[in-house]
């Protein structure tokens, strides 16, 4: 049976000072978060495509957690493989260290780029220019945050021509210690568009969707409930069906949209989970 390709571009890259590093990545492959990305804080981020490889990932994880750069770590895991000479890889270490490789035989345009705390990569593509694109928009947004900077890059990436087959699938996965759901996980993001027209279009909309539910606003920003805000918020909550003290009906409403990591007692509002409330009762 034969092998299907994984063609595709993707870039691995971290952000030291904020102790994150993650992977974004699409292509003209179904699902193709299920098989190319995988990271860990402080050790490193993994891109595995072309005839992808799933074992880079957790045996490359397990070699940079064992103290090897990312070179060193690409360098092992074609040596071992017989069918490297198809494979394409792209790892950022825990320091920041980045190293890409392009198997001889990956089907063209195939090929990576490298710069400080990023690898960009890609093949089948209709040019270069793709990964120049990768490279060149994540080192013109070091104001953005990670999960962001990363889906600009495929935005531009795809802009400047993407995967020569089309578009299909597309993937955006971020970690950094004890900081996802509850502090009790290390993925801050981990969002996939499997099948999809415009996979990019739609990754930017989940992680819109991702940072109105989990995003954090700065305590200084939230609003303080006076007495005529806190006489709006039982009019609105008691509108869709959420009656009895403010604290348990706003807390049991909250709930219910997924928006309880945004709330800390009723004396202060997260604007953005106020402004849920207003739109939602009209």
């Amino acid at each position: 049976m034969a092998r299907r390709t994984i063609a595709t571009y993707s870039i691995v890259a971290c952000d030291l000072e904020a102790g994150r590093w993650g992977v974004a990545v699409q292509s003209k492959f179904l699902a193709v978060g299920s098989v190319v990305p995988w990271a860990e804080p402080h050790v490193g981020a993994i891109a595995t495509q072309s005839y992808a490889n799933p074992r880079y990932g957790p045996d490359g994880l397990a070699l940079l957690r064992a103290g090897k750069t990312a070179e060193e770590t690409v360098s092992a895991l074609t040596a071992a493989d017989e069918g490297r000479e198809h494979r394409q890889l792209g790892i950022v270490d825990g320091a920041g260290h980045a190293a890409t490789f392009t198997g001889d035989q990956c089907q063209e345009w195939a090929g990576g780029r490298t710069g400080d705390g990023y690898a960009a990569q890609g093949n089948i593509l209709v040019s270069e220019t793709t990964v120049d694109a990768l490279a060149v928009t994540f080192e013109r947004n070091a104001h953005l945050e990670l999960p962001e900077r990363l889906v600009e890059c495929l935005a531009a990436a795809q802009v400047a021509g993407g995967d020569r087959r089309g578009q299909q699938s597309a993937s955006l996965l971020v970690v950094e210690r004890d900081a996802g759901y509850a502090k009790l996980s290390d993925t801050v993001v981990d969002l996939r568009v499997d099948d999809h027209e415009r996979p990019v279009v739609e990754l930017r909309r989940l992680l819109g969707l991702h940072q109105e539910i989990f995003g954090v606003t700065p305590h200084e920003d939230w609003v303080s409930v006076d007495e005529a805000l806190a006489g709006e918020l039982r009019e609105r909550l008691a509108k869709l069906g959420y009656e009895g003290e403010l604290d348990t009906s706003f807390f049991d409403w909250a709930g219910t949209e997924n928006l309880e990591e945004r709330v800390d007692g009723v004396d202060r509002i997260d604007p953005v989970v106020l402004e849920a409330l207003r739109k939602q009762s009209g």
